[in-house]
């Protein structure tokens, strides 16, 4: 909970300086970029998080691979990281960031997962009813995961509507299957 208030700290201040930069989504996108070519590589990933290594010879490293490649204030960011021994912060930071814009642009996150790929018609049928529901303006993610069966799953911020095949079948599931406390409950009741 500590690293995720951190996290949002860094988070609101960067947001900050890009809106007055006017760059808000350049350096949304930067961080993104850093934070993936940090972190895919295990390699790489443990030198950037070692404490073995001293942090000015990661600042040199870090800044000759995305000097040039990053805008000044997201490069900026990740060495401030660095200098302040938060370099593990970073995938957090970056999604923090993004959320915050998001709110700042008055959008909401919404995650449509599909089945099989949607048509462009589906998807903004979906979309535009779920705005007439909830009053909001979204940020469209689409995806297709064919182990749901069929169906979509929505998730927008905390709430989520799975209307997938496997998700119904997942809830017949545990609705035939009563755990222990419930079935033990269940036959004593009949005893009293």
């Amino acid at each position: 909970m500590q690293n995720e208030t951190v996290a949002r700290r860094y988070a609101s201040a960067v947001l900050s300086l890009a809106r007055e930069a006017g760059k808000t989504e350049t350096i949304g996108a930067n961080l993104r970029t850093a934070s993936e070519a940090i972190f895919a590589d295990a390699e790489t990933r443990r030198f950037f998080l070692s404490p073995v290594f001293v942090r000015t010879q990661k600042a040199q490293v870090l800044a000759s691979i995305f000097e040039g490649k990053l805008d000044e204030l997201a490069l900026h960011t990740v060495l401030l990281l660095v200098r302040k021994r938060r370099e593990a912060l970073l995938p957090a930071i970056v999604a923090e960031y993004d959320k915050l814009a998001l709110s700042a642009a008055g959008k909401e996150p919404l995650e449509i997962v599909s089945a099989r790929p949607l048509g462009q018609a589906e998807t903004d049928r979906i979309v535009a009813r779920l705005s007439a529901l909830y009053g909001a303006t979204f940020e469209v993610n689409v995806k297709v995961d064919p182990s749901l069966l069929g169906g979509v799953r929505i998730t927008m911020g905390d709430r989520s509507i799975d209307g997938s095949i496997a998700g119904r079948l997942d809830q017949v599931a545990r609705e035939l299957v009563p755990t222990a406390p419930t079935a033990i409950g269940r036959s004593h009741s009949y005893l009293s």
